[in-house]
């Protein structure tokens, strides 16, 4: 069991740690060769240029003003200077409210820490029972100040149950105001989003086969007849793998084409040239640059041929696509409701946005769904109970004493006293750290086996199976395996009737190992996110190895965005921890503070300069993380239950009874008052938003801004090539160049695959849609724009009622 003196060993480790990472990273971040591994969100956005383009050879990698080492701390108040309505703008809704569960766990403890410290602390040390268990139990000085040092039958437990009743009171207080108030924001950030394809379209699944009739007809026939006067167009989805190999194929041509291209630029007296066998290691020497611009013209042919092939192909069309509709409303009207009698048949649900979408998943059928959820169901279960193994190993270390009585040929290595320090007050919370860093990789994996179609939902189905996990391994397991260690001596050694009251005693003597582990993870942890030495060595690798162009570069980096299948479970098991040990074992609370206000400034300054989020689902996750802290609440109250029974307060733990149906009462009024704003779209508000387009774009070509919304990205890679001009000093993308627009004298080029409108006016015919329309065109992998303003609420709202 460790000890004071371990804690503070662990803790000095831990906060060594965390200053080391953060003086490197205060001092890399300022390092011109460093500037894009640091603020590549800036770059994305066009606000920032590279610091290497003036000045001399050196200052080109090294920052040569010495000004800038004296206020190498100043990104602490910069990260907390752009406020909510500018970080939404600049980031998205997705990423300011998850921020706000950190000033959420704030608001909640920091009040709960000050009571529990001044009451509960002077309540539990003054009891001393386990002064008189030290022979039979194995405890430690912080077991002092917990729970566990009050005598069974003893009246304090009536303060430790008022308590209980007003740290729910409080913490039901904070999710209301909080779930409130990201409600609000949803409504107004969707009410303020800019015309978007996805507003005005359906995904349709599990689309039948009727014979003599391709997919597209049966699209057209079915939306025709159901949805007449609100029905636009529809886009097929095909199924290309070999047209996909081409591009890819083609991809790699063109970047070595650009690097050869620059090459030449940079000394025009000499042509590059290379050998065409295997590697370029024999056979005839050809000029590089005529070499790859014939391979490209060849590839280009096949791709044509390739492409007329899907697109003829009636095979190819997959039972699945994104049925657009001439407003709001009737997209609203689809999207939630029952197109078949076969509620199998004709699935519809709101289409993600374009760069959400994950196109493998398009084509699973609805009976594979099911068997596939049901397999990864029974795989999550397996990993949970197959993960006790490494878990119970950890425990062993986080209680060293209890394994010595079991195995005293360790005990002379145990007992030196730095190695004993180091073993019980960071090594267990690095060791469960380690076992658990690949695990999000395993379920995210599964969740796309499982067939969700947008990478938001795959990322909360991932969140929700590693939440789980935590749950019962890294929580009740650790509970559950160290008292088994811990107390084997003890349950050798006394009457059966005694060992459940040893195991409720055992339940506070955790707070220990979880305190290591809340360092660990919560705080050195942390500080070695915002040092980002992964991106940084590999980014450094690429720009060495394998960047030749500018286009290079930037793939390398690519800053992904934040990590919700890791970062969000590993949130909730703090709030669990907190609210389960805010009565138990107070002294773990301020390390939980620490935490909160450590991450939520790291949080903030990644979101502000690294992050460059893959989609927005308007904070489409927050029910769920309600929904865990009311968890959390549940168990916290059950637990304590289950703790004061063993303490024979026959008294007072009936007391504790009430507590969870008030709990779970107030979770459903939640539920009904605020989850359909994140679940279904308002009708008034759909119309109020069509009104509004009518009244300010009467003309406006509704076909033309969605016509390749939802085109597959290997089709619109082959539309919209990169033009790069390359020169000797600098290297211009202009990404926004039309690949057609330069092939249109070629045979080469052929058009998008056609998108299907119906007019209710004249026959149903197959339009291909102009490759430039005017400013109505929907621009792909582009982030939406928003004018999020809190303080001006739209003309129209949203009234929610609680339903009955």
């Amino acid at each position: 069991m460790a000890t004071l003196g371990d804690i503070g060993v662990s803790a000095l480790i831990n906060i060594l740690s965390a200053f080391a990472f953060l003086l490197a990273f205060a001092l890399l971040r300022i390092q011109p060769i460093n500037d894009r591994v640091y603020f590549p969100k800036w770059y994305i956005n066009g606000g920032r240029t590279s610091p290497r383009r003036g000045g001399n050879f050196v200052a080109k990698f090294v920052n040569l003003n010495f000004k800038t080492y004296l206020t190498f701390l100043n990104w602490m108040p910069q990260a907390l200077k752009m406020s909510e309505s500018e970080l939404i703008n600049h980031a998205g809704l997705d990423s300011a409210v998850f921020l706000r569960i950190y000033t959420l766990g704030l608001k909640i403890f920091v009040p709960i820490t000050v009571v529990a410290l001044l009451i509960l602390i002077s309540v539990n040390v003054s009891s001393a029972t386990l002064f008189f268990l030290r022979k039979e139990l194995v405890v430690s000085d912080i077991d002092k100040l917990s729970i566990s040092n009050v005598r069974p039958e003893s009246l304090r437990f009536f303060v430790h149950i008022g308590l209980e009743y007003l740290f729910t009171i409080w913490i039901c207080y904070m999710l209301y105001k909080e779930y409130d108030n990201v409600a609000t924001m949803r409504l107004h950030f969707l009410a303020s989003q800019r015309r978007r394809a996805e507003q005005f379209t359906v995904v349709v699944r599990n689309v039948p086969q009727i014979p003599g009739h391709s997919i597209s007809d049966s699209l057209d026939h079915f939306f025709k007849t159901n949805h007449p006067d609100h029905y636009l167009c529809h886009q097929a989805v095909y199924n290309a793998n070999k047209f996909a190999k081409l591009v890819r194929k083609r991809d790699r041509l063109q970047n070595w084409l650009d690097y050869n291209q620059l090459k030449f630029d940079r000394h025009p007296e000499k042509r590059p040239t290379k050998k065409t066998g295997f590697l370029g290691l024999w056979g005839e020497r050809v000029d590089s640059v005529d070499f790859y611009k014939q391979q490209i013209k060849e590839i280009d042919k096949k791709m044509a041929l390739e492409r007329q092939e899907v697109l003829k192909d009636p095979k190819s069309i997959l039972p699945v696509a994104f049925v657009s509709f001439k407003s709001r409303w009737g997209a609203a009207v689809c999207a939630q409701t029952q197109q078949s009698k076969n509620p199998t048949l004709w699935l519809t649900n709101w289409a993600p946005e374009p760069r959400d979408v994950y196109w493998r998943n398009l084509a699973i059928p609805f009976v594979s769904l099911t068997i596939r959820k049901q397999l990864i169901s029974l795989s999550v279960f397996a990993l949970v109970f197959f993960y006790m193994i490494p878990i119970a190993f950890v425990q062993s270390l986080a209680n060293l004493e209890g394994l010595e009585r079991v195995a005293p040929f360790l005990r002379p290595v145990i007992e030196l006293k730095f190695i004993k320090s180091f073993l019980q007050g960071f090594l267990p919370g690095l060791a469960l750290k380690f076992f658990l860093y690949i695990l999000p990789t395993i379920l995210m994996i599964m969740s796309k086996i499982e067939g969700h179609i947008a990478l938001s939902t795959l990322e909360r189905r991932a969140s929700t199976k590693y939440y789980y996990f935590m749950l019962v391994n890294v929580f009740l397991g650790s509970i559950v395996t160290g008292t088994a260690f811990e107390q084997l001596h003890s349950f050798f050694h006394q009457s059966p009737t005694q060992i459940p009251r040893t195991i409720g005693v055992s339940i506070p003597m955790k707070a220990t190992f979880f305190i290591t582990y809340i360092m660990v993870d919560g705080w050195a942890g942390i500080a070695s996110e915002i040092l980002r030495l992964k991106p940084l060595v590999i980014f450094h690798l690429k720009n060495m190895f394998l960047v030749k162009t500018e286009r290079d570069r930037e793939r390398a980096m690519d800053p992904g965005s934040v990590d919700y299948p890791e970062t969000l479970p590993s949130l909730q098991l703090y709030f669990l921890l907190g609210i389960v040990y805010a009565v138990v074992t107070p002294i773990l609370l301020p390390f939980i503070l620490v935490f909160f206000a450590f991450a939520y400034l790291v949080y903030r300054h990644q979101i502000i300069n690294v992050y460059n989020p893959r989609y927005e689902s308007a904070a489409a996750f927050w029910p769920h993380i309600h929904s865990r802290i009311i968890a959390s609440l549940l168990i916290s109250q059950l637990l304590l239950m289950g703790l004061l029974s063993t303490k024979k307060a026959a008294n007072s733990t009936p007391l504790l009874v009430i507590l969870p149906m008030l709990t779970l009462s107030f979770h459903k009024y939640c539920k009904n008052r605020f989850e359909p704003a994140f679940r279904k779209y308002p009708l008034e508000e759909a119309m109020a938003k069509d009104i509004m387009d009518q009244t300010t774009e009467p003309d406006l070509n509704l076909t033309a801004f969605l016509a390749d919304a939802y085109l597959h990205p290997i089709f619109r890679s082959f539309e919209e090539e990169e033009l790069v001009e390359v020169r000797v000093d600098k290297v211009r993308v202009d990404r926004h160049q039309s690949y057609a627009d330069n092939a249109q004298n070629s045979d080469l080029s052929s058009p998008s695959p056609p998108h299907h409108v119906y007019h209710p006016t004249s026959p149903p015919h197959h339009s291909y849609q102009p490759t430039s329309p005017s400013q109505d065109v929907y621009h792909h992998g582009s982030p939406p724009q928003y004018a999020y303003n809190l303080s001006s609420p739209p003309d129209y709202g949203y009234h929610y009622e609680v339903e009955p």
